[in-house]
């Protein structure tokens, strides 16, 4: 039978990029540009512009696999760090409530859906509120156990569009879009990606301790 992953704020798919063949994947994406996108790279996939969460909250039972990335600026130790306690001479910027998307998302996958799933996000800058599995410069919740993984220098402070392209393995010179080294930076390294997709699946399962 084939295998049925969500994969949600999909962005360009950088997660989805090293996936096995033969799985049926539906991708949401909340940005029809950004959507367009994703569907050139990986047409075989179901594309969805919509909102991810509300589409969890409504789908997620009818899936074996789901990957969810929610949005992470609230959370970023960057965003504190540089932009609020760094001295600066211009503006710092201001206080925000952190995205409790992330947290609900969490919390319904743990009780509620009966298959494998992954909530990936930034390192944040307190002390998570539920304890995640730290990897590859990401922190991600699972109910599977994740084994650590070395990805080297992300370079993303630093890294040019040119740079994050060769990064992340994606060309994104044919398409007319704006910031595409902020979407660049958003995309999930792909080795990470596949790392975790083997994780889900290997055989024996590790539990968690």
């Amino acid at each position: 039978m084939t295998m049925k992953i969500l994969n949600l704020y999909a962005g360009i798919g950088g997660n989805r990029r090293l996936w096995p063949e033969g799985v049926e994947v539906t991708a949401v994406e909340n940005n029809a540009e950004i959507a367009a996108i994703y569907q050139d790279f990986f047409p075989q996939d179901t594309v969805i512009v919509a909102d991810a969460h509300q589409y969890l909250l409504d789908h997620h039972a009818e899936f074996d696999f789901i990957w969810s990335s929610p949005p992470c600026p609230t959370h970023s130790q960057l965003r504190f760090n540089l932009g609020f306690k760094a001295n600066r001479k211009y503006a710092k910027v201001k206080a925000v409530y952190p995205d409790m998307t992330l947290y609900k998302e969490i919390i319904l996958l743990t009780h509620w859906f009966e298959g494998l799933w992954v909530v990936e996000n930034t390192v944040p800058y307190y002390t998570p509120l539920i304890e995640p599995q730290k990897v590859g410069g990401h922190v991600f919740w699972a109910n599977f156990a994740i084994d650590k993984l070395d990805i080297g220098n992300r370079n993303h402070r630093g890294g040019t569009v040119e740079s994050l392209q060769l990064r992340k393995g994606f060309d994104l010179s044919k398409h007319d879009i704006k910031e595409k080294r902020k979407i660049l930076r958003n995309c999930v390294e792909p080795e990470l990606g596949e790392h975790i997709f083997n994780m889900a699946f290997r055989k024996p399962q590790k539990t968690l301790s």
